[in-house]
């Protein structure tokens, strides 16, 4: 793969990201989410507050992605900011997610996400009190790929 194409695909993976993170509280997507149980976790504005904070970082850089398509290669700088960028976004899901899944349970999470992601679409068993949605687990999927092609660069 060229590295034109690997960036290529960095803005599209990079503009799905960025599109989660914007809008998976907001939107309703049938059995993927469920924007009546967040109501009841979260006010509006802590759920404002929260979509701006997490989305504001990936998309700047998806915006300099944008303004540096038409350079023979993007800067070293925007290379290594996108890298730190979403080593943070993954270390969070590991936090957030897979952390108190797989090793350590948090009881006070897996019941906030008990009410939050209820009758979400899943896939995988329970452990810990937690069982990760279908969807969340995509976006993680993505976070990832997204990560082995900013190594390829």
């Amino acid at each position: 793969m060229t590295t034109r194409t690997t960036e290529g695909w960095l803005l599209v993976l990079q503009a799905v990201d960025v599109a989660f993170l914007l809008l998976h509280d907001w939107v309703p997507l049938g059995r993927l989410s469920n924007r009546q149980a967040v109501r009841e976790v979260d006010s509006v504005t802590r759920l404002a507050v929260s979509t701006l904070i997490s989305t504001v970082p990936w998309a700047l850089g998806l915006g300099l992605c944008c303004v540096y398509w038409h350079s023979p290669r993007w800067p070293h700088w925007l290379e290594s900011y996108l890298v730190v960028s979403y080593c943070v976004l993954l270390a969070g899901a590991l936090v957030a997610w897979w952390i108190p899944y797989l090793v350590w349970p948090n009881p006070e999470r897996a019941a906030r996400y008990r009410i939050r992601f209820a009758d979400t679409l899943r896939f995988l068993p329970e452990r810990n009190g937690i069982a990760p949605d279908t969807l969340h687990v995509a976006f993680h999927g993505m976070v990832v790929a997204t990560l082995v092609l900013l190594v390829r660069l």
